[in-house]
């Protein structure tokens, strides 16, 4: 089979490393309880909301209760957690309880649990299987017990970073809902209970395990749809494969379908523990974009629309009503324009759209004084967020990613035929692309200074210099002085990369995973490799990404963030999940495999001079067009529509779709 489909995404809770997993139907997200069989936790369905819910679930069997806390040690000898799987559906959990009562008659029952997010409906479903095990008939009570907590609804344009919480006026009570709670099981017999809980009121007709069938069918074709385009990676380089997918899982659990929502899908940032339930225009363009195109076709476009609709001057985000939240943030016109760049290369760009785009990315800068060529980009409340000072004021980046975005603007345009001043645009990012190399470079340390408006400087070993590299800022002296950093014991962990240099002793801290050191955004370091990549660094860039592969088998969907010397990541106090996890599937696609999809709607292949393996892409649909690549040491070659274009060793990229007629 080419496409891949929900079961190709399955995962096994005894290798998750992460404190709490949750599961969504792009409608409804809920946490299971760590360490129970059945127990279940917070629920979210915009515009509702149950932070504090907690359903718990005991057994009565043969006169036995047995209890389901998830208690370590001798204190838990309940139902026993004995592993489970996460799936794109739903989240199943297997558990044993084997024990002889004070008669010394045998007890013994399996049982499995599968939770499953409702989608038209706000809520989920939980089905317990029970098999009788004991050799002897015996009836089965479930005891469920739900404790509501806070339930109501937020405002759609309220659902911000943090998870919300319920206003006191018109908060309600959830809902269980079951069908029925005693089983008689024979020996070795096995049934199944089945309930429900929904926080938005009575809902539609039917029962628990209608709702629970709709979903999986729901998410079944959500994910068909999503995946479309996406190609299949076959390889024999050890950990790429799980790698891929869960970055594609990583995008998956980010699309929301409730039509009540600004856009369907709505990409939420991260959302699936009811936090950043909004799409920032940083992280929804410019860490995937080509992936995010390939999931969304013709869809993205109204993504971009919505954002340019809202006021970005003032918001680094969009809330699901299309409002705009939060500070603006200076990362966000680049942004735009890298998922506008994306939007044109798989379906095209209408020139009006172009040029309200360009108003916007003119306004933002605007919102940023000028110094010469460059823009003060402010404190950290509009840039990393760093915990001290550093990083701020006059920065290589974003200033040398507004030269990049004003170029690419140029390159819309002459693509799109918009009418935008594509001489001015291009040499605009040519002074500022000057003014960041001569006036922020420190020859002498081999680093970017960012300058503060009473001309005092600071050095901030930020990863964030590697992006003016890839922005084109840097002569090749600059860049050898650049990537020097890039080794072990300053950016390189075993386990990934540090946003900040270990060696920087002023500004690298651990409590700020991030951006601040110890450790990076998850779209860091796969990024850090596309751009190797995309300089003909390739066995650098294979350095840099293989450090991640453990992720692929250690979380079922990729968190904000992660260590880089340990394989792990803050267990609490961040997002669960983040769309930038879609960043590992970008730099397999456009930097391993070297995609180069470009704006007139050609797409370009440039394979690179080194691989680590075997790597095969099948089923690449792009433009109408049907691709396979295959890339091995003795051999580039490339299948389109049924026809073998062979690369050989190519110096440059080979055209193997070509500008589509008018």
């Amino acid at each position: 089979m080419t496409r891949y489909v929900s079961d190709d995404f399955r995962f096994d809770l005894r290798r998750s490393v992460a404190e709490t997993l949750w599961t969504t139907s792009g409608w409804s997200t809920v946490a299971l309880v760590p360490g129970t069989v059945c127990g279940v936790g917070a629920c979210y369905a915009p515009p509702h909301a149950a932070p504090e819910a907690r359903l718990t679930v005991a057994l009565e069997a043969g006169g036995i209760r047995i209890e389901d806390t998830g208690a370590p040690g001798v204190a838990g000898g309940g139902l026993l957690l004995a592993g489970g799987t996460w799936r794109l559906d739903g989240i199943e959990r297997q558990g044993t309880y084997h024990r002889r009562d004070a008669a010394g008659r045998l007890v013994s029952l399996r049982v499995r649990s599968t939770l499953t997010p409702l989608h038209g409906q706000a809520g989920y479903a939980l089905r317990v299987r029970v098999r009788n095990r004991s050799g002897r008939a015996l009836t089965v009570r479930l005891l469920p017990e739900l404790t509501s907590g806070p339930v109501g609804g937020v405002p759609l344009g309220a659902w911000g970073w943090m998870p919300p919480m319920p206003e006191q006026a018109g908060r309600t009570r959830a809902e269980l809902v079951h069908e029925g709670l005693e089983l008689a099981l024979g020996p070795d017999g096995e049934d199944e209970f089945a309930l429900a809980v929904r926080i938005g009121g009575t809902g539609g007709a039917g029962s628990p395990r209608q709702w629970a069938a709709h979903a999986e069918r729901q998410t079944g074709q959500r994910t068909d749809r999503a995946l479309a385009a996406v190609p299949r990676l076959v390889t024999d380089v050890p950990g790429l494969d799980a790698y891929y997918r869960r970055s594609l899982a990583s995008g998956l659990v980010c699309l929301w379908d409730n039509p009540a929502f600004a856009t369907t899908p709505f990409v939420a940032t991260s959302g699936i523990d009811g936090g950043a339930l909004c799409a920032y225009a940083w992280d929804t363009g410019g860490y995937a974009p080509h992936t995010l195109a390939l999931m969304l076709g013709g869809a993205v476009t109204d993504i971009l629309e919505t954002m340019v609709k809202a006021d970005l001057t003032d918001h680094y985000a969009i809330a699901p009503d299309g409002t705009g939240t939060g500070v603006a943030y200076a990362y966000s016109g680049w942004s735009l324009v890298m998922l506008a760049y994306a939007a044109a290369c798989h379906g095209g760009l209408s020139p009006e759209l172009l040029a309200r785009l360009h108003e916007t990315e003119s306004r933002l800068a605007d919102r940023f004084p000028a110094v010469g060529a460059l823009r003060d980009y402010g404190s950290q409340h509009n840039l990393l967020e760093m915990r001290g000072s550093g990083w701020e004021h006059l920065v290589a980046s974003p200033n040398a990613e507004r030269a990049w975005s004003l170029d690419l603007l140029a390159d819309l345009a002459e693509a799109t035929g918009a009418a935008l001043p594509v001489a001015e645009l291009r040499a605009q990012a040519g002074l500022i692309q000057q003014a960041v190399a001569t006036e922020l470079w420190d020859p002498a340390a081999g680093w970017f200074r960012s300058r503060y408006p009473d001309g005092h400087t600071e050095l901030a070993y930020s990863v964030q210099a590697f992006d003016a590299l890839r922005a084109g800022a840097c002569t090749p002296a600059m860049a050898a002085a650049l990537l020097s950093h890039l080794r072990e014991g300053a950016f390189l962990g075993r386990y990934g990369v540090s946003s900040v240099s270990a060696e920087d002793e002023a500004h690298y801290e651990l409590g700020d995973v991030d951006w601040s050191g110890g450790g990076a955004y998850t779209g860091e370091a796969p990024q850090l490799a596309l751009a190797l990549w995309e300089r003909g660094d390739a066995r650098l860039a294979w350095d840099v990404l293989s450090r991640l592969l453990w992720m692929g088998e250690h979380f079922a969907y990729y968190p904000q963030d992660h260590f880089c010397d340990r394989p792990a990541a803050p267990p609490r106090g961040r997002r669960a999940n983040v769309i930038a996890g879609l960043t590992g599937a970008e730099a397999v696609l456009t930097g391993l495999a070297g995609l180069r999809p470009r704006p007139d709607g050609a797409l370009d292949w440039a394979p690179p001079p080194w691989l680590p393996g075997e790597v095969e892409l099948r089923g690449l649909r792009y433009r109408g067009h049907e691709i396979d690549l295959r890339l091995a040491a003795d051999r580039r070659e490339a299948t389109v529509d049924g026809r073998v274009r062979p690369a050989g060793t190519v110096a440059g990229p080979l055209r193997i779709v070509e500008v589509p007629d008018e």
